[in-house]
């Protein structure tokens, strides 16, 4: 019987890598929500999802990128270049499919395309920028990350913005933006009542 106080088995702390797996597992999940619903629950999905990849981006643009292209071997930038290119092109296509909505011509196909797309990018990140990370960056600061992860999600837009895509572009504007996405999510709301 464990004693008082005590806490019950405990886990190894969760670091910014698994923080990370975990994100894209739920998006692969909303994807497949969205594709496989209708109505309510296909908006209510792709709200979701938008949201996650907005914040999920942001804050890989913000901390991770910017210390994979510090990792010794020299192919960081290369590494992280990529990942940024495959990045603007999704949030691109994602803005398109935010304006048209969920029930406009093409959603279907345009989902698709942007899953196919979204799925590859994580792929390329959980086989070759995390393991680099996991290698050559030190357990403490992999896990202290994982809270900064959380804590740049808190502040990052809801929604794409292709055009803040580097740590410095999101800082300067990502306050601004994010301002003006709760602000419009909150008007996108249905009143309660």
């Amino acid at each position: 019987m464990p004693e008082t106080g005590a806490p019950a088995t405990p886990g190894p702390e969760e670091d910014v890598v698994d923080l990370l797996l975990a994100q894209h597992a739920r998006v692969e999940q909303l994807f497949l929500l969205v594709i496989g619903s209708t109505g309510d629950t296909r908006r209510e999905a792709f709200d979701e999802l938008v949201h996650l990849l907005a914040v999920h981006e942001t804050a890989e643009e913000e901390l991770i990128h910017p210390l994979a292209r510090n990792l010794p071997g020299g192919g960081g930038d290369a590494m992280v270049d990529d990942r940024l290119a495959e990045e603007r092109q999704a949030k691109e296509t994602l803005k398109t499919l935010i304006a048209g909505g969920v029930d406009a011509e093409g959603f279907d196909t345009g989902i698709i395309l942007l899953r196919d797309a979204v799925l590859t990018h994580a792929r390329y990140e959980e086989r070759y920028e995390f393991p680099q990370l996991r290698q050559h960056v030190p357990g403490d600061r992999l896990r202290t990350l994982a809270g900064a992860v959380r804590a740049a999600e808190a502040a990052a837009p809801t929604r794409p913005h292709p055009s803040a895509q580097s740590a410095k572009g999101n800082l300067a504007a990502g306050p601004a933006l994010a301002v003006v996405d709760r602000v419009r999510d909150a008007l996108r709301k249905p009143s309660a009542g």
